[in-house]
């Protein structure tokens, strides 16, 4: 029998069950559809599917799991690690579906997982709404759900993924369910934090809140002040309202200057924001004061300019208690070694709303106050050894003051052990519902949960 014959037969099928597009090596936009966010990801899908509807994503599932392809789930496409994409195997690419929808009478917003952070807060914004999103616009916004969602607006309401009303998803076996808190409550569970491991999901039903325009922005300073300037902001956290949360960065300016700057977004009265933040402005003084009334969208942006599409970046994250003097010190260490210009060293604190919900109540498990870190690498020349040994020299360092657990969405690929850590208490729960939806592990490109039948398999 003529194999290829078979396998072109096999994709003419697939195409015709399509409103999509199917995209295969050798054809002209190949290379611009393989490509993702992270530059240093070169990989060369077997098939690309760029879904526009949730029967494109079945039909998808279907087809990679009876032709026993990888399946990799792209949403927006921001994953360090690239688990978006796969040498040889199927992408389910959802970058497509974008549309937002707003119902004003319930505060509620419907996206479609191809919808990145600066086009679901234009969509609801427009509305006077937002709900808690991360700190980058051109970030997707299901990988960000999916795994917990930590960002500016956290401390007032909670994680991205605790807003999440309902979910539409399509599972291993191809079908289309709904999981909120009345319907596959556990699988509504799973998803809110257990990342792509339980299926593709293909609209989130958030609920919405009141937003107009917030007090952001940041103070810079030298990169030789970092010292006091992380004690600054080590004491300015201790108590923090609600309506503030405050996040810490060393990095480079574009015309060379290495600093640090605290960025903060105060989301309630103007007036007692000033008051709140005066501190950081009076501090130093600073190099520069960016804090200034503005619109959440342009809050968004502010990062933007520092991980743009394209470059090569390698990452690894953690979880410190506290910053404590020893933690300070090797934080400005890593700084000052940096093997690049490019390199990125951030943490932000997880606390009010956020942290007051039971570890056990989502799979999200990381409710205490804390801080989470995230020591990124950014290159555009050959030297990928170095900066990547310079990463994992800043993290060991960091070691011996961070707890074992980690944010799921700042781990690099890993392995099982640290996803196991991430999980803590919620780990065996979370195996026990990969079992059910996904026993063969169809979905085992992402950080990934083995179902009981794959516990033996690394």
């Amino acid at each position: 029998m003529d194999t290829s014959f078979a396998i072109n037969a096999s994709i003419s099928r697939f195409r015709a069950s399509l409103h999509g597009q199917v995209i295969l090596p050798g054809e002209a936009v190949y290379d611009s559809a393989r490509r993702v966010w992270n530059g240093a990801i070169d990989r060369r899908p077997a098939v690309i599917v760029r879904c526009v509807d949730a029967n494109d994503v079945q039909r998808a599932v279907e087809f990679g799991r009876q032709s026993n392809l990888d399946i990799a789930v792209r949403g927006g496409g921001h994953s360090f690690p690239g688990l978006s994409t796969c040498d040889g195997g199927l992408v389910i690419d959802l970058s497509p579906m974008k549309a937002v929808s707003v119902s004003v009478h319930d505060q509620s917003g419907r996206a479609e997982p191809g919808v990145t952070l600066g086009g679901l807060i234009e969509a609801t914004q427009a509305y006077g709404l937002a709900t808690n999103t991360g700190t980058a616009s051109d970030t997707g916004i299901a990988g960000l759900t999916l795994g917990g969602g930590i960002g500016w607006l956290m401390g007032k309401y909670g994680l991205t993924c605790d807003n999440v009303r309902s979910f539409e998803v399509v599972t291993a076996d191809g079908r289309l369910v709904q999981a909120n808190a009345n319907e596959n409550a556990d699988l509504y569970w799973g998803l809110r934090g257990g990342g792509g491991n339980f299926g593709v999901v293909t609209a989130f039903d958030y609920q919405l809140h009141p937003l107009g325009t917030i007090l952001g922005g940041m103070v810079v300073h030298p990169l030789s002040r970092a010292r006091s300037v992380l004690q600054l902001y080590r004491d300015f956290t201790r108590e923090l309202p609600d309506e503030l949360t405050a996040a810490c960065a060393m990095l480079t300016t574009p015309d060379g200057k290495p600093v640090i700057g605290i960025l903060v977004c105060y989301c309630g009265d103007l007036s007692q924001g000033e008051r709140v933040i005066a501190p950081l402005r009076k501090f130093g003084p600073p190099l520069v004061d960016r804090i200034h009334p503005m619109p959440y969208a342009e809050l968004l942006t502010m990062l933007n300019s520092s991980v743009p599409a394209g470059r090569h970046y390698y990452v690894k994250g953690g979880s410190l208690q506290a910053l404590g003097d020893g933690a300070i010190d090797a934080l400005v260490d890593s700084a000052e070694s940096s093997t690049t210009p490019y390199s990125l060293i951030a943490f932000t604190q997880l606390h009010g709303a956020a942290s007051r919900i039971g570890e056990g109540e989502t799979a999200f498990p990381l409710r205490e106050e804390h801080h989470e870190f995230f020591i990124q690498a950014g290159w555009e020349d050959d030297g990928q050894e170095r900066h990547v040994q310079w990463v994992g020299q800043s993290y060991q360092a960091l070691q011996r003051f961070a707890s074992q657990r980690a944010y799921v969405n700042f781990l690099g690929d890993e392995g099982t052990a640290r996803v196991r850590a991430a999980y803590g208490p919620n780990y065996q729960r979370l195996i026990a519902l990969k079992t059910r939806y996904d026993p063969e592990n169809i979905f085992h490109l992402n950080q990934n949960i083995k179902p009981n039948t794959n516990l033996d398999q690394e």
